[in-house]
């Protein structure tokens, strides 16, 4: 009886280990392939008090994240300027993205753990935005542009300004950026994978459409009035607006359309049609050629209806990559649906 009883007791032992078993493979798989906390935002309010560090930053290699179920879309549109209107059946696999815009407080812990300086710091400027004057309108194309000396992601406007922790980082090159996502494990998304993530599902005409609500309240951070001398800041913001002061699109996912340019790891193009060249070897290691254009994607806070009509999932637009510039920045990807924790990401 005694025997009995003990194998018994044995075969429910081994079932509770394998029932155990069962269960810490589902939770770590729902870990995995679920994404984070996500931030609390999305209103004013909200993003002005945000750190600018999402939560289970410095602990978890998705920190601020989101995960996509990859699947085939419509790249492109026949609505958009010419480099955008071919329309092309897409596929992309599952991926990452980052819910916001890197910014400045991620980008600081970045440097502080690596000593890494940035190409605007070692050329010593970069280029930033200034509202022209009707007689430098007439003097110049582009006359808004100027390179100013001592600018850099930690000083937007020169030594007179320091970068907001809750902002994007801007004044990044192509080198800068795959610098950072490769210290986290992660990598720039393709022209694929942001519009992909920009067009959440969706198609048709209300993409192509200047973002707004039903009741037309600006839903990005784009240029209202007359470009570039009169911004009506309808939307709440002059210039940069902190990281996800407007709501998210259906994937949860802020800022995709205004606020910053969003580089990206292609070479551009003029055409979705012309040949896509090889972007697989450039990382940070090995970059691209220096003036080698890339795209950028969702246009800026300089975007208007008078001027760049970009603030739409389909734009697209070249950018050098060694231009550090004050209205670009990025985010971020992880292609692995499960992804192995990085052993040594804890910068403090």
């Amino acid at each position: 009886m005694a025997t009995g009883l003990k194998k018994s007791w044995g075969n429910v032992g081994l079932a509770g280990i394998a029932l155990a078993f069962v269960a810490f493979i589902a939770i770590y798989f729902v870990s995995v392939t679920q994404s984070p906390a996500l931030a609390s935002l999305g209103s004013p309010e909200l993003c002005a008090k945000y750190s600018g560090l999402p939560k289970l930053w410095g602990s978890n290699p998705q920190a601020g994240m989101v995960h996509l179920n990859g699947g085939e879309f419509i790249l492109g549109t026949t609505l958009g300027y010419e480099e955008e209107r071919q329309e092309i059946q897409t596929k992309v696999n599952d991926f990452w993205i980052d819910q916001t815009e890197v910014t400045v407080a991620q980008f600081n812990d970045f440097v502080k753990a690596t000593g890494y300086v940035t190409e605007a710091e070692r050329e010593g400027g970069a280029v930033v935005f200034r509202k022209p004057s009707a007689e430098e309108l007439n003097q110049r194309p582009y006359a808004w542009w100027s390179y100013l000396k001592e600018a850099n992601w930690r000083h937007p406007n020169g030594n007179e300004y320091s970068s907001i922790d809750n902002q994007p980082v801007t004044l990044v090159t192509l080198a800068d950026a795959l610098a950072y996502a490769n210290w986290l494990g992660h990598d720039l998304p393709t022209e694929a994978e942001w519009e992909y993530a920009a067009k959440a599902g969706q198609h048709g005409i209300d993409l192509e459409k200047e973002p707004r609500d039903a009741t037309g309240k600006p839903l990005a951070n784009f240029w209202q009035g007359v470009f570039p001398t009169n911004n009506t800041s309808e939307d709440g913001h002059e210039g940069l607006a902190p990281v996800g002061c407007y709501i998210s699109n259906e994937f949860k996912i802020y800022d995709l359309l205004g606020n910053v340019w969003e580089q990206t790891k292609d070479i551009y193009t003029e055409s979705h049609g012309s040949p896509i060249p090889q972007t697989v070897a450039i990382t940070a290691t090995t970059g691209a050629k220096p003036d080698q254009p890339m795209v950028v994607k969702g246009g800026s806070h300089l975007c208007g209806r008078d001027f760049c009509v970009r603030y739409r999932p389909s734009a697209r637009e070249a950018h050098e990559a060694n231009l550090p510039i004050a209205h670009i920045g990025f985010r971020t990807v992880i292609r692995e649906t499960i992804s192995k924790p990085l052993a040594d990401f804890n910068p403090w």
